[in-house]
């Protein structure tokens, strides 16, 4: 194991190039399974998902090829393999494979998901949807088995808008008799992407990134060749970045309307924010003004962008309120911005911040992938230097992090864990 340590002061200048959508990606690779034939996938992110999710398909008999930034997924072989425990318990998105599977095979046992621990975060919209479609829901020793008969098209109305749901149902529907209609579905636009691979492979699908979604059933999917669009997330982080830190930093492979709500609020700041037509320069600017912020469902401010601009907000001189309307237990940063010297208190699902304070480098730990990129975050504005232990979860979502902040001049490196390290981790 490792630990990420930076040595914080350092302005950031330059360009940095934003990666393929983990939260597309994600989705994208289990939606290959619907296929027929071979599926190639290009402009992945280099981020370790992705590589749990294709040993996941050898692991019901597909074969992968992973190069570069492309996977190329042969689905000829696969069959509905019991996947009850194992690498599915990695990551939460492997509840794709249950939407994919039931499409494909009419039947999968997979369990139940890990990935970040942000409280309750329920798949009864997922089952709904799936019974609604005709399928037989249970759980049984932490894994959910789906089985059917066959699967019906149907009209199904999300209590929750969730996008982990709206996407399941799709790749269920997309092979089930008949049309489907998913209304007070997600608008993100990695639902417009898996629905655009999903439409390529021979799906018809109507709607996608409004709040009515129309499918009508096919056959038979096959195979095709799709590019992930821009990491709208790793935008928005490396975007906090330099408004917190930038001389100028030009961010690259952006598409500006995905990440408009942030762009907003940086504006509002005192923010420098310039946009083209897949860049955005941000240049930072002294009395920045505290803001308050409420997460919301999109077009509105990303929850998972919540983490990090809260560290960026403990630097502006007066007081901020961060509102998590998405995920309430979505503030395990806090106690470890309190270990750097943040004033920060926690009241409900809002995040009070009193900032104008620097920050101290410490020895701090990420609990899931966006504190650790609050954890980023506050270690390039700190005096001193601060060591981030759990960079496993940072790795799950930022592809190449240390060479694209070194390239921005940050100081930052990782050291392994020695022994008296590890031996805190494990009685923590």
């Amino acid at each position: 194991m490792e630990k990420l340590l930076i040595e914080g002061g350092h302005l950031l200048e330059g360009t940095v190039q934003i990666s393929g959508a983990k939260n597309s990606a994600v989705a994208l690779i289990p939606a290959a399974i619907l296929a027929d034939s071979p599926v190639t996938i290009d402009n992945l992110p280099d981020i370790s998902d992705v590589e749990t999710l294709a040993e996941l398909l050898e692991e019901i008999g597909g074969q992968t090829q992973l190069t570069d930034d492309t996977l190329v997924i042969y689905p000829e072989k696969m069959f509905a393999m019991p996947l009850p425990n194992g690498r599915v318990k990695k990551l939460r998105a492997s509840y794709y494979m249950m939407g994919a599977m039931l499409g494909k095979f009419k039947k999968a046992v997979i369990g139940l998901p890990g990935g970040c621990n942000l409280g309750p975060r329920p798949i009864d919209q997922h089952i709904k949807g799936f019974e609604a479609l005709g399928a037989k829901v249970t759980n049984e020793h932490g894994a959910i088995y789906l089985q059917a008969d066959e699967l019906v098209g149907a009209r199904i109305y999300l209590d929750v808008v969730s996008v982990g749901a709206t996407i399941n149902i799709m790749l269920a529907a997309v092979r089930a008799k008949g049309r489907t209609v998913i209304e007070n579905a997600a608008k993100e636009p990695e639902i417009i992407d898996v629905a655009t691979l999903l439409s390529n492979m021979g799906a018809k699908i109507k709607g996608a990134g409004t709040n009515v979604i129309r499918i009508d059933g096919v056959d038979e999917l096959h195979g095709c060749r799709h590019s992930i669009i821009p990491d709208r997330i790793e935008a928005g982080t490396y975007m906090i970045l330099a408004a917190a830190m930038g001389k100028s930093v030009l961010i690259d492979n952006v598409i500006p309307d995905h990440v408009e709500s942030l762009s907003a609020k940086l504006r509002e700041m005192g923010v420098m924010v310039e946009e083209a037509d897949d860049q955005i320069f941000i240049k930072s600017q002294p009395n920045l003004k505290p803001v308050d912020v409420k997460t919301l469902v999109y077009p509105g401010f990303p929850t998972d962008l919540q983490q990090p601009f809260t560290s960026f907000l403990t630097k502006v001189e007066g007081s901020s309120m961060v509102t998590d309307t998405i995920y309430s237990a979505r503030y395990k940063h806090i106690d470890e911005l309190r270990r750097m010297g943040a004033n920060i208190k926690v009241e409900g699902r809002s995040a009070l911040i009193n900032g104008g304070i620097r920050l101290q480098g410490a020895k701090v730990r990420a609990s899931d992938l966006r504190a650790g990129a609050a954890l980023v975050v506050a270690g390039l504005m700190a005096e001193g230097v601060t060591e981030i232990t759990g960079v496993e979860h940072i790795d799950r979502g930022y592809g190449g992090l240390e060479e694209k902040l070194k390239g921005l001049g940050a100081k930052i490196w990782r050291e392994a864990l020695n022994e008296k390290e590890l031996e805190e981790i494990k009685n923590s």
